[in-house]
């Protein structure tokens, strides 16, 4: 039993080690990823403040194409505001398989 936790912990650490090995002889582009940041973010303030606008609107007044023209617009700014946000996403194979590996190794 100890032998075979041994074996799945060294090759979970050669596994881990490989790519991040291959990756360090590539340059970076900071530069370039932190204008394209800050270019997001401007875009992403005034995507907000259009929602912000569109919401303060009295649309009572409005007709029927009018306000479905409002509501996809709205539908397409959330959209591209939650493409800017980003994130990390773990999908449902990864984390069963994590849950199991941290059931075993705990």
């Amino acid at each position: 039993m100890k032998k075979l936790t041994l074996c799945i912990i060294t090759t979970c650490l050669l596994f881990t080690t490989i790519p991040t090995q291959t990756k360090a002889g590539t340059p970076t582009t900071t530069a370039k990823a932190t204008t394209n940041k800050v270019n997001e973010a401007a875009n992403a303030n005034a995507l907000l403040s259009r929602l912000n606008e569109i919401r303060e609107m009295d649309k009572s007044n409005l007709s029927s194409p009018e306000k479905k023209a409002l509501r996809t617009e709205v539908f397409s700014i959330r959209k591209h505001l939650k493409d800017i946000g980003g994130g990390v996403y773990i999908s449902a194979g990864a984390l069963i398989v994590i849950l199991i590996l941290l059931i075993i190794l705990l």
